[in-house]
């Protein structure tokens, strides 16, 4: 069982907590980016991150100066978005950052798909960001299908014979996986939210939050099967039964 997330746009280097385990998969990949954002203007550095001007300036100093190879923080406390603060990685015990380096994957627009502890340096490139290069489009065509066969490879290296993946990342983010899902495979995408004239209504801070502490309950209880999730009910969430499908796990936050 592997588990997907998004990473967060805000950054940090902590290069004490904990080791890196290596380099990213992708690197090669990740150079080319960088050397393609390198040649931008600030202000078409700014158009493609569309942010203010503070967040730009700081941006396009990062990748005049980058190195990817030194002062590198695992990705799993190099991203301090609110998922990742409701993980806390930080204060896991041995056994859950075990489960968490074993189960768990991060999508990147510039890493391409992360393990926890690969080293990386702060950056800013959104997979949606309109950056066309090498006769791509975008990042989604320059990445294609390369992210889901790298998840399909740690499946088959850790002898994961069902191909079970967890979705916790945003549709921005899990586009990069489903596009290319097969029968093989089987893709549960779980959703925090409430309910509103019998649908189901995702607040974007609070779906964050939960999906942070959904992989800190993963970790924590060594879930192994996708089933046992459901026994999951922080931040007041519970699993809906009739909400929810086979390849669609529904939680749902009382009012």
């Amino acid at each position: 069982m592997k588990i997907i997330i998004s990473p967060a746009k805000k950054m940090n280097t902590d290069t004490d907590s904990f080791d890196i385990s290596g380099l990213p998969e992708f690197l090669g990949d990740t150079e080319i980016l960088k050397n393609e954002i390198r040649r931008l203007s600030l202000s078409e550095a700014k158009a493609l991150w569309k942010c203010n001007d503070k967040l730009a300036l700081l941006n396009y100093e990062r990748f005049q100066t980058m190195d990817l190879t030194r002062n590198l923080t695992p990705a799993i406390m190099a991203y301090e978005g609110l998922q990742y603060q409701h993980m806390a990685p930080a204060v896991l015990t041995r056994e859950a950052l075990s489960y968490i380096g074993d189960h768990l994957c991060i999508l990147s627009g510039f890493y391409g798909l992360l393990k926890p502890f690969d080293g990386v340096t702060p950056y800013r490139l959104e997979m949606q960001a309109k950056l066309a290069l090498r006769g791509c489009k975008d990042l989604y065509d320059f990445w294609g299908d390369r992210l889901y066969k790298k998840l399909r490879d740690l499946h088959e290296k850790t002898g994961d014979s069902d191909r079970v993946v967890i979705n916790l990342a945003s549709k921005e983010y899990s586009r990069c996986i489903e596009r290319y899902i097969t029968c093989g495979d089987r893709l549960i995408t779980v959703e925090f939210g409430e309910t509103a004239d019998k649908k189901v209504k995702q607040k974007g801070t609070l779906a964050k939050m939960a999906r942070g502490e959904m992989v800190r309950f993963l970790a924590e209880n060594q879930i192994g099967r996708p089933e046992d999730m459901r026994e999951f009910h922080q931040l007041g969430f519970a699993f809906s039964e009739e909400l929810s499908e086979d390849e669609r796990y529904v939680f749902i936050r009382k009012g």
